[in-house]
């Protein structure tokens, strides 16, 4: 009998990192016609488009008479309007609608502690697949729990293993289970009963459960990210497909539309095949992969593909020539590409948007905030051209807010990270804020800290900002504050670094103290110590965490900026030398 007649073939398809982009985008493409450089705009994903192609690729499955999975890698929160309003309703609704047939935990996810999971998990109707978060010492009295929740499939402490689930033909099952990030609490806010185990060895550990069982075809559905995928593959003998996300990684080389050249899709790595499809619902990734039946996948066919309306949009400023022109030859190029398809999109999911969701996005996307005469720039670190003009005006907002909610708040601090757009001149709208420039929902905290501790959480922000003396996490890091300033000598010895630095109280600039206890508000993220603000954890008490957000807060602020004097709204946030 040949190695093939042992062969079972079953179709995949993914997504990840989808962030509530539930619509299409409006995606800038950059080809290249006989020399000429043509850059058109194009309708691309949302759930609709996926849903229709899913659709399509499952008929084809049906037809071959192969089984089909529907995997989503995780971090389906935060990220447009549709979140900040609904939250993880909205969410629910429509993965349940685009049938997948299970879901990793993303980081994101959890950026408002449990609960919000939790409720989302009541309203879902698919596996959860968190395979290394223990709930087992999960607090009872809790509102929602999850540890209850049949359709989460959580850490198992007494095999030290994840749950899982198993697709496929009953002559050939499939079992596919979830990892996530094990150091959540660096970067998200789960709740401190529910701690999450190191992924590697719980990944180990139920690869060799799943194959005592007599399952030898396995899919790790991976919120790790790209490199610690290869990793992960690398350090786990048994393991057909890591399904990945979190590091927004479109596998393929997309280059002759713009964008960006990555790893060929499905990178192997020993026995293992990795598999990761980009962000926003742009894109689906799907293959066919053949099992042997000792688990080893024989080979794996497959591509991610950009899913796009049928109309091409021309830049008008080129005249209505240019754009008769070139119209067709850009539509041709896109027709013809391997990697883009056409999709119309799918009448459930636009019913489901137009009647639950639409109109009251559509509402906050035309309710006007403010009127800007110029624009507000953002950038994460100071460069030839200042430092970010937004960034200080989004630590007085969190100032305003919690002063006028009683707060004796000194100052406001905010990471440069949580801010993701620039202001251009013009309208400036509730989607505006709340989807664009801080999209990610999550609230205020107030602490009190020493003067002492204050400098050293700014100068662990900046060293990580820039990897002076230290292995940084990025520049997102970068402090853009409040009623504070001070001078940043980077030549200075690690501990000495912030210099001069004052509080504006009582009507003037004073020295800081550094025994002096001072109240702050930063986002709730930063206070958690992430990032090079570690020392944040060295507060003389818990930090109160507020019921506004950051976009709240905002909101708030930008609602009374027209109406003032913009040369006088912020006050300094450092002077570097």
């Amino acid at each position: 009998m040949s190695e093939h007649s042992h062969v079972t073939s079953i179709t995949l398809a993914h997504i990840n990192d989808t962030h509530s982009y539930f619509e299409p985008t409006s995606l800038q493409l950059h080809l290249t016609l006989q020399k000429e450089k043509l850059s058109p705009y194009v309708s691309a994903g949302g759930f609709a488009r996926i849903a229709t192609r899913v659709a399509e690729l499952r008929e084809r499955a049906l037809q071959r008479d192969q089984d089909f999975v529907f995997l989503h890698a995780g971090d389906s929160f935060q990220g447009t309007l549709y979140f900040s309003l609904f939250k993880g309703r909205a969410n629910a609704e429509l993965l349940n609608a685009l049938n997948i047939d299970a879901m990793a935990l993303g980081n994101h996810e959890l950026d408002m502690g449990n609960e919000p999971v939790a409720e989302f998990a009541h309203a879902i109707n698919f596996p959860l697949l968190a395979g290394n978060w223990d709930l087992c010492d999960e607090d009872k009295d809790k509102p929602v729990k999850l540890k209850e929740n049949k359709n989460v499939y959580s850490y198992q402490r007494d095999t030290q293993c994840a749950r899982w689930i198993v697709k496929g033909s009953i002559g050939h099952p499939v079992a596919i289970f979830g990892i996530s990030l094990d150091k959540m609490s660096d970067i998200a806010n789960p709740d401190d009963d529910t701690p999450f185990i190191n992924a590697i060895e719980v990944a180990r550990n139920t690869v060799a459960a799943i194959k005592a069982s007599g399952v030898h075809s396995i899919i790790v559905l991976s919120h790790l990210g790209y490199r610690q995928d290869l990793q992960l593959a690398e350090e786990v003998d048994g393991i057909g497909v890591i399904v990945g996300g979190h590091s927004h990684v479109l596998q393929g080389d997309f280059s002759d539309l713009g964008l960006e050249k990555n790893d060929d899709y499905g990178y192997k790595v020993g026995d293992t095949y990795v598999v990761q499809s980009g962000c926003h619902a742009l894109a689906l990734g799907h293959c066919q992969i053949d099992f042997a039946t000792d688990g080893r996948v024989v080979s794996l066919q497959g591509q991610n593909e950009i899913l796009v309306g049928r109309r091409v949009f021309m830049d008008a400023s080129l005249g209505s020539e240019y754009d008769t022109r070139r119209y067709d030859e850009s539509r041709a190029i896109l027709a013809q590409h391997p990697y883009v398809v056409t999709c119309p999109k799918h009448p459930t999911i636009q019913t489901i948007l137009h009647d639950n969701y639409l109109p009251q996005v559509r509402e906050r996307q035309k309710q006007v905030v403010a009127q800007l005469d110029s624009p507000l720039r953002h950038v994460r670190v100071p460069d030839q051209h200042g430092p970010s003009e937004l960034g200080p005006l989004v630590a007085q907002g969190f100032y305003e807010s919690m002063l006028a909610d009683g707060y004796p708040v000194d100052f406001a601090l905010h990471n440069a990270g949580g801010i993701r757009a620039s202001i251009p001149a013009g309208p400036l709208t509730v989607a505006d804020i709340v989807g664009n420039i801080l999209p990610f929902v999550i609230p205020l905290a107030v602490y009190k800290i020493t003067g002492a501790i204050l400098a050293q959480v700014l100068e662990g922000a900046i060293n990580n900002a820039l990897n002076n003396g230290v292995d940084g996490t990025g520049t997102g890091s970068y402090p853009y504050l409040y009623n504070c300033r001070f001078d940043y000598q980077e030549n200075a010895p690690l501990g000495e670094r912030i210099q001069q630095l004052e509080i504006y109280r009582y009507g003037e600039w004073q020295a800081a103290d550094p025994n002096e206890i001072y109240c702050g508000v930063s986002s709730s993220y930063t206070v958690k110590g992430k990032e090079g603000y570690d020392a944040f954890l060295c507060m003389t008490q818990p930090a109160v965490h507020s019921s506004q957000s950051m976009a709240d807060t905002f909101l708030s602020f930008m609602s009374r900026y027209s109406n003032r004097d913009s040369n006088a709204v912020a006050v300094p946030s450092s002077q570097s030398n």
